[in-house]
């Protein structure tokens, strides 16, 4: 029988009535879940939990974390051993060799100690989750966790191209839609005779055994050869000037140091992430707090793409085998007409992934600026306290509430931090739930310092 994920304590509406241990069957996940809550509110806390849970089950996640907040969940340390928290408690202010003393760093562990017995969580289940799980952090653009090889699936053959052919092309696509973008030039499949050009030119290297690295590819570029492109002859699709420009922008793409740092280390395989690694459950964090938001997108663009292409090579199943948690979703899900590189992946993998067992957790602090009509097709709904009636307001649009009038907006303004609002497609109406206590110490954003440290520990 599958393991209920334990999520914490389950109430009424009114809080009168304790209920229970609030459990959730692992494949109602696959329906896709919202978490929703302002600052503070505890909602990164929730979702680290949400992800214990899932790995305690054997079901692997791959995370994506924009603030830096979701690398503690390699901080679940296997007991309450002091020493293994002292690197990681906050030294007091003005502490000269900043690192906490004593007295700070046993008050953090009773209180870790503290906080997870109410929920019956002791040593040895603390000793089991970190000998059946493995966490990786993965970091692109930077050295700080795992490096990542953002345009492996155009400089490095992958053995998609013998067997799944439409997928290898689908990979490519996005990686050269990366590169195009890159250069300041529109990266749009179904637009970009750049695009179609590049992906030809690969393409025909890639299914001839060979790689298609970017300073190679310039040479062809200039000198194509192939005669034409679907009807047209090269110099009428794409002109000589043209294509000359194309190569310098190349040129100048490949001296660059930021493009530099994401072609070295391990090639985008997610399939290889969700894979049991000596019979732990993985869980892999692709952080992308250290990039700007243009990095941001372009990064997250095409690791959803791959995301996207590795789902469809799932045998169907109603049974939750993966989880994808994406922990801030805002300003990469926007409403139309905007339409970032995210947005495309993310509303497939919306629709798609539940018949493939893949869940997709999508969490964020504004709901403001967010597609509900992709966000639909969510089967569960968590939502934490938000204060301004914008917010409010608009989830309840986007949950077809009454803006003004609706018990449940009301109620939301008024939750205290780690209490949630859970609306469930599974149950008839909402309940109250108050988060247990995550396993891993949560000290808040890590640095890429502290992610390296981490690693390395």
């Amino acid at each position: 029988m599958d393991r209920p994920l334990h999520l914490g304590a389950r109430r009424s509406l009114n809080t009168k009535y304790d209920l229970g241990p609030f459990e959730l069957n692992p494949h109602e996940l696959c329906t896709h879940a919202v978490v929703v809550g302002m600052t503070g509110s505890g909602k990164t806390g929730l979702v680290t939990v949400l992800v214990e849970e899932a790995l305690r089950s054997g079901i692997p996640a791959l995370i994506v974390d924009v603030k830096g907040d979701l690398p503690n969940l390699a901080l679940a340390f296997p007991s309450f051993d002091p020493a293994l928290m002292t690197p990681w408690v906050e030294a007091a202010q003005g502490d000269a060799d900043g690192i906490a003393d004593p007295p700070l760093v046993e008050a953090a562990c009773a209180q870790r100690k503290q906080g997870l017995s109410k929920w019956r969580i002791d040593e040895a289940q603390l000793a089991e989750y970190a000998a059946t799980t493995m966490v990786r952090v993965v970091t692109p653009g930077s050295d700080s966790g795992e490096p990542l090889h953002l345009l492996s699936a155009l400089e490095r053959r992958s053995h998609r191209w013998d067997d799944d052919v439409p997928s290898a092309r689908a990979t490519l696509s996005a990686a050269v839609s990366l590169v195009l973008r890159l250069t300041g030039r529109d990266g749009d499949p179904a637009k970009s005779r750049e695009h179609a050009l590049l992906c030809v030119l690969a393409e025909a290297r890639l299914t001839s055994g060979r790689a298609a690295p970017l300073n190679e590819l310039i040479g062809e570029v200039l000198l194509p050869p192939i005669a034409q492109i679907g009807a047209l002859p090269v110099d009428s699709f794409v002109s000589e000037r043209q294509r000359m420009d194309l190569a310098a922008d190349l040129n100048t793409l490949i001296a660059s140091p930021v493009l530099a740092a994401w072609r070295q280390g391990q090639d985008l395989d997610v399939a290889k992430w969700m894979a049991p690694v000596d019979g732990r459950t993985p869980a892999t964090i692709v952080s992308v707090a250290h990039l700007d938001d243009d990095e941001r997108a372009l990064v997250l663009g095409i690791l959803m793409e791959e995301v996207l292409t590795w789902v469809r090579t799932l045998p169907g199943t109603s049974r939750l085998r993966a989880l994808v948690v994406f922990d801030e979703v805002y300003g990469f899900l926007p409403p139309h007409p905007a339409n970032p590189p995210t947005k495309k992946p993310l509303v497939a993998l919306m629709k798609q992934a539940r018949a493939y067992g893949v869940g997709v957790v999508l969490a964020t602090q504004n709901p403001m600026d967010l597609d509900y009509r992709a966000l639909g097709n969510a089967g569960t709904w968590i939502i934490g306290r938000l204060q301004t009636d914008a917010d409010r307001a608009r989830l309840m649009e986007g949950l077809g509430e009454h803006k003004t009038k609706s018990p449940l907006s009301a109620l939301v303004k008024k939750l205290s931090q780690r209490w949630f609002v859970v609306r469930s497609a599974k149950e008839e109406a909402p309940t109250l739930l108050n988060a247990r206590w995550a396993m891993s110490y949560l000290r808040g954003p890590m640095t890429q310092r502290e992610i390296k440290k981490a690693r390395t520990a």
